[in-house]
Order: structure tokens, then C-alpha cells, then sequence
């Protein structure tokens, strides 16, 4: 007999220690309907979540004090139940300065952490029962860029590996910079980087699943940048930069998360301000974008959004509104229609859907 599989999805949020952060819930994809099984308190400010749906394991950062009474990150573990969607803390430990997002290579034995504030990036173990283990190397970023406010100083805002695993990709919205390490001894060797352009802030990076792109949503100038991705050099070379706005918009915008279908053929990027998905069609030769449409997330602030497993459904994680909507997904055409379904919850701002054997 087959095992059953169960798609569940994980929501981090914006909370205090004493309030619920992170919640597990099933997702029903005949309806669209997400239903809580889970929710687990006592981490502040949640925001960014991983999950290792091989080994059952989530991964959360968080904020906390130091001994020195200075403000850091941490990161926690928990073992997950796919039978009944329940979350177990296994351990937490202190990581670098406040992070902003956490990302795991593939061997699920290593953990990277980006702290916007900070300027810098941690390199953390997994062991082998999933506890986080020592920090192992941290980088840290110098410079700046042209915008007097957001450019100051370094922000590196997250990190995503190369399809071959080999090299982590650094997105720093202050640099206008995407620095690419290898991990070679535990330690961040810098293997290459490349710039957007001036002003664009790179906040969050997606590879085309053929390999040979990348699109780089930028949050400060609200764009999109597709770069043609050499796989053997290990670099990126930009092709062209689209805007995320449509024609005439003149409030404020910031830019968030960026997606890309599971087969390839159209690119998401979520709008806080316009309040809006963008969706965009690939031309897989080139790797230039065309506009589909804007779509309005029925909420403030999508600050996350993600595809669900075969990309029949769309979740938009709404901060300021405080729910979470769901989207059907016209695989054809990359068109989203909203399902009628939002959830109420206090400031979300990651959503993550994974199937589970159970």
C-alpha cells in the first residue's frame, strides 16, 4: 500500500514569546481551506521558517538577549508529527545578530542566517537528531549603496543555494550586491558576486528550474532582475530589470517574496503597498519576463507567499490585515483566482506548504 500523503503548511509570524508564533495547518485542495492543528508559542518574532519535510524536522529563527543584555537572534528546531500536524521543540540556541530568514543545504546538516541589521551572515550545524548545533563561521558585509536611507550599510536580506547545492547565493539590499560563497571547510569563501542597479535593494532570489536563470526581486525600487545563471563559473550575469508596479502607480511600494512555477513558465512577486501578486510570463529561451497581470491579495502587506506542491494553489501571508488568503491557480495561463478563504491570524508573514507520508 501506497502511503498517504498530507500537504500541511507552516506559518511564521510576528509575535511576543508569551503570544503563539508559529502554526501548523492541514490544507484541504479541493477548497482551499486551511484548518489549525498547531500552534506553538514562546519564540519572539518568528518570522522566517524552513522545514525539512524528509526528516520531519522546521526550523524558526527568532529574537532574543544575550548575557550581555545586547538583542540577538536564535534559531530553533521542533520535530514534526505529519499524523496529527503537531510540533515538538527539540532545542534553541543563540545564532548572530537578529535575523531576517533562514535557509538549509540539501545534506539538511547546515543552516545559514542573514541578519538584515547586522550586515552579516551565520553558518550553523544540523546534527544528525535535527538539533541545531555550533556556529560555525560568520561573514560580514561592509559598504553601501546609493539610497541615503535604506543603502547606509549592508543589509543582507536572505540566502538561497545554487540547483547543484554547490554555492549560497547572498541578497544585499544595501550593496546592491548578490555575493555568492562557496561553504568549503565550514567557513564563507566568496566565490563570486554580482550587482544589480543602483537604488534596486535585492531582497529574495528564485532559480528557473532549467538552471539557467535567476530572478532577483528587488525592494527598495520595486523590480525584478533576470539574470542568466552559469552554472560551471558560478555566476550570474543580469539580462534585463522589469518593474513590479503597474503603469501610473504613484504610493509607496515595497517589493517581498519572488516565485517561480514549478514547470518554469511564469514568475510571482508579491507588492506591499499596492498590496498586490505581480505574475509575470518566462520566455525559457531568454529569460526575459512579459506581464500576465496584478492580482490584489485581499490584504495589507504580502510579505510571503508560496506555491503549494504542483502549484494547483497560491497562500499570501497578509502582515497588516492579519490573515492568510488562498489563490487557485490557472496553471495554463499563470492567472490567479481568489478562493473566497481567508484565515485570521495574528501578523503573518511566512507561509510554507510541504507534503508529508503518513
Amino acid at each position: 500500500m501506497m502511503p498517504e500523503q498530507r500537504l500541511l503548511v507552516f506559518a511564521g509570524s510576528y509575535a511576543e514569546p508569551e503570544g503563539s508564533g508559529v502554526y501548523v495547518y492541514s490544507f484541504d485542495e479541493n477548497t482551499g481551506e486551511l484548518s489549525l492543528l498547531d500552534e506553538f508559542a514562546g519564540l519572539k518574532n518568528p518570522t522566517f521558517l524552513n522545514v525539512n519535510p524528509v526528516t520531519r524536522k522546521l526550523y524558526a529563527i527568532g529574537e532574543t538577549v544575550s548575557a550581555s543584555d545586547e538583542k540577538v537572534g536564535e534559531a530553533a528546531a521542533f520535530d514534526i508529527d505529519p499524523a496529527t500536524g503537531t510540533l515538538a521543540l527539540l532545542n534553541r540556541t543563540q545564532t548572530v545578530a537578529p535575523t531576517c530568514h533562514i535557509q538549509r543545504n540539501a545534506e539538511g546538516n547546515r543552516l545559514t542566517v542573514p541578519s538584515y541589521h547586522g550586515g552579516m551572515v551565520g553558518l550553523l550545524s544540523i546534527g544528525a537528531d535535527g538539533k541545531i548545533g555550533e556556529l560555525l563561521d560568520v561573514v560580514q558585509h561592509e559598504g553601501n549603496s546609493v539610497h541615503p536611507e535604506r543603502q547606509d550599510r549592508p543589509h543582507p536580506h536572505s540566502t538561497f543555494y545554487s540547483p547543484d547545492g554547490k554555492l549560497l547565493f547572498v541578497q544585499d539590499l544595501g550593496l546592491d550586491r548578490i555575493r555568492a560563497y562557496s561553504l568549503a571547510g565550514d567557513k564563507f569563501k566568496l566565490h563570486s558576486e554580482a550587482a544589480t542597479h543602483p537604488g534596486a535593494g535585492p531582497r529574495h532570489l528564485a532559480f528557473h528550474p532549467n538552471g539557467k536563470f535567476a530572478f532577483v526581486i528587488n525592494e527598495v525600487d520595486s523590480t525584478v532582475t533576470s539574470f542568466a545563471y552559469d552554472a560551471v563559473a558560478g555566476t550570474l550575469t543580469e539580462i534585463e530589470s522589469v518593474p513590479t508596479l503597474p503603469e501610473g502607480f504613484e504610493g509607496e511600494n515595497t517589493t517581498a517574496e519572488i516565485v517561480v512555477s514549478e514547470d518554469g513558465a511564469y514568475v510571482y512577486g508579491s507588492n506591499r503597498g499596492h498590496d498586490s501578486i505581480v505574475v509575470y510570463a518566462v520566455d525559457v529561451n531568454t529569460g526575459k519576463l512579459s506581464l500576465v497581470e496584478h492580482v490584489p491579495v485581499q490584504g495589507e502587506h504580502p510579505r510571503h507567499f508560496a506555491l503549494t506542491p504542483g502549484g494547483k494553489y497560491l497562500i499570501a501571508a497578509n502582515r497588516d490585515t492579519n490573515n492568510i488568503v488562498t489563490f487557485r491557480v490557472d496553471k495554463a495561463s499563470g492567472r490567479l483566482e481568489y478562493t473566497g478563504l481567508s484565515l485570521s491570524v495574528s501578523k503573518p508573514v511566512c507561509v510554507q506548504p510541504f507534503y508529508f507520508e503518513v
